[in-house]
């Protein structure tokens, strides 16, 4: 591999590492973005989904549900990029709303693990309650709840730009193995 192109995946996967690291100090800020890149990304869909309506109103009926759900991706779209505040607030909310209706749903089928012999159902079922109870907890203090997604977003993305950094230390050691060989 080229020099340059190590430089600019250890650079990435630095800057990545940064990234996360801001996200995780600054949880606001964290948020207010996720807000602004989900208005972007609904605006862009729903401009793409009209243009492929307008494309393919010959060829496939019911062009009026798919305009009407373009238009509405749109209006979607500008409201989020508008109304930052509304969308950053929200997020916490649909993020502890998540996690406990997929808590409830473990905590659910650790019922059925049960019934078909498996022995460690009941550790299901206490990572379901455990997930409920942080539910709760995360519905009534949302400030928390705040912190603790941007707190994972950094997360998520240090990891990503750790995984680029490791993936550089995989590239020059296949790299010197192959020069060992062809030099043996």
């Amino acid at each position: 591999m080229k020099s340059s192109s190590k430089i600019w995946l250890a650079l990435t996967g630095i800057l990545l590492v940064a990234l996360g690291v801001l996200c995780i100090c600054k949880p606001a800020a964290t948020l207010f973005t996720t807000a602004w890149i989900i208005g972007c990304f609904t605006l862009i869909s729903g401009f793409s989904k009209m243009i492929f309506t307008f494309r393919t109103q010959k060829f496939l009926p019911n062009s009026g549900s798919r305009m009407l759900s373009a238009l509405l991706q749109i209006i979607i779209g500008f409201v989020f990029l508008v109304n930052n505040l509304l969308v950053a607030v929200s997020l916490p909310v649909i993020f502890v709303l998540w996690v406990l209706v997929d808590s409830i749903v473990i905590a659910i089928q650790s019922f059925d693990y049960k019934k078909i012999g498996f022995s460690g159902w009941w550790c299901i079922l206490l990572l379901g309650i455990a997930g409920i109870v942080l539910s709760y907890f995360g519905l009534r203090n949302l400030d928390a709840s705040a912190v603790t997604l941007s707190t994972l977003i950094g997360i998520s993305i240090c990891l990503l730009g750790l995984g680029h950094l490791v993936a550089l230390c995989g590239i020059n050691r296949f790299e010197n193995q192959v020069k060992g060989v062809l030099g043996a």
